[in-house]
């Protein structure tokens, strides 16, 4: 565990460690707004896909009905 801490102390105090700190802020940003896209797009992205289903549903009924 002291190990661990210690690495941890060591990578804060090191300046390259600016960098990757950066990146991964703007990877935090980056994911909240496609959250919050998916949050927000929620009912039309249910609608595609219920109208997706009901037309693959009803191109396989009918190469059913047609192949019978």
């Amino acid at each position: 565990m002291q190990a661990r801490m210690r690495d941890l102390l060591r990578w804060i105090r090191d300046k390259r460690g600016v960098t990757s700190i950066e990146y991964a802020l703007l990877a935090a940003m980056f994911a909240v707004a496609v959250l919050g896209s998916v949050v927000t797009l929620r009912g039309a992205l249910v609608g595609v896909y219920s109208t997706v289903a009901t037309a693959v549903t009803a191109a396989v009924s009918a190469a059913v009905s047609l192949a019978s």
